[in-house]
């Protein structure tokens, strides 16, 4: 059972957002403290090792995500990525392979990544993660083994207020056209091929691209150039709310740094840009429009600076998540977990004969 089907009736019964006690076990934990500005912070002292303390709460945790959109649970002094994998594995059905990553990480065991590798002068803006796939994570794991010397928070923002505060003549044209990804692999920006498929083999490739719906094209100088349409708008598959969900922002051109972007644009070209997006029918989408993305982002942000030792829990449908800055080492361990594919019916999916082609 996925952890999003697990979730619908303990979500329907809660009514106080002040605390969330486990409706099916009350005394497994601590009230959960909310602050305005700073994401749910659930504070423990566990007696017992922190893989079999989150293990025994699960159901608790996990109904906590489905009333808040993500809680930070903090005072399990996380400690080795031995440890952290135990308690992804305690708290989900499924960790997933990550497929189709668009910077590379670290495997420190199987489903157990490291944050993804970004600029640390740079920030990661607001995304839900793999939105551009077909199979995406329904939940996100983060554990934090060494804390920023300054900066380096991960900011949570409910995605359901985001869609609802974005102006509606935005909103109608990309939930009727839909968000188009474009992606150049190469082997110095962003992920490999290798990376992001997890094999470099020609026929492998194109078989999972034909599988996902991701139109490819083999470049003369051996490079890959890919293509995907993909939904904006998701409608929760617990709540049936809709969710504005993609990486629209974050992965166009405009959020990068403009000195990063002319650098690129200059090597690569505007059409070899590692990734960018577009609107669903191929026209570009204007500076105007990521800087109204990420204000409205960033109004509904809440975010609460790492210390180590704490795990964050993300409902990924539910609520975006985004990087800061940050000086000094910064160790966060991820886990992408319970696969979701929605159906027709969770997404309002562009006409596929209205597919951009090359």
């Amino acid at each position: 059972m996925s952890f999003l089907s697990r979730r619908g009736s303990a979500s329907r019964r809660r009514k106080d957002t002040r605390t969330t006690p486990s409706s099916s076990a009350p005394s497994l934990l601590p009230d959960i403290g909310t602050t305005p500005g700073r994401p749910p912070l659930l504070t423990v002292s566990p007696a017992e090792p922190a893989p079999r303390w989150a293990a025994a709460r699960r159901d608790a945790l996990r109904a906590a995500v489905a009333e808040h959109g993500a809680v930070l649970v903090r005072g399990l002094g996380l400690r080795d990525a031995t440890e952290v994998g135990a308690v992804f594995r305690g708290l989900t059905d499924t960790l997933m392979t990550e497929r189709e990553a668009f910077a590379p990480r670290r495997t420190y065991a199987d489903g157990v990544y490291s944050s993804t590798a970004w600029p640390s002068n740079q920030p990661m803006c607001m995304h839900h993660e793999l939105s551009y796939t077909l199979e995406f994570p329904g939940l996100m794991l983060f554990a934090c083994l060494e804390a920023a010397e300054r900066g380096g928070a991960t900011g949570v923002a409910d995605a359901e207020a985001v869609l609802a505060a974005l102006p509606p003549e935005l909103t109608k044209r990309f939930e009727r056209d839909g968000w188009l990804l474009t992606r150049s692999y190469n082997d110095e920006i962003g992920a490999s091929v290798a990376e992001a498929f997890g094999t470099d083999d020609r026929t492998v490739v194109e078989a999972y691209c034909r599988a996902h719906s991701i139109e490819f094209a083999w470049r003369p100088d051996g490079s890959l150039h890919t293509r995907q349409r993909r939904a904006a708008v998701l409608r929760h598959p617990v709540t049936g709310r809709r969710c504005w969900f993609n990486q629209i922002a974050f992965l166009n051109e405009w959020t990068m740094d403009p000195e990063v972007r002319e650098y690129l644009v200059d090597l690569y070209g505007a059409d070899g840009l590692p990734f960018n997006t577009r609107y669903g029918d191929g026209d570009p989408i204007g500076a105007d429009v990521v800087e109204t993305l990420n204000e409205v982002y960033e109004a509904h942000t809440v975010r609460e600076p790492w210390r180590s030792g704490d795990l964050l829990l993300v409902d990924n449908i539910r609520s975006a998540h985004s990087r800061e800055p940050f000086e000094g080492p910064r160790e966060v361990l991820v886990g992408l977990a319970d696969p979701v594919r929605p159906t027709d019916r969770d997404t309002q999916v562009p006409d596929a004969k209205d597919e951009v082609r090359f």
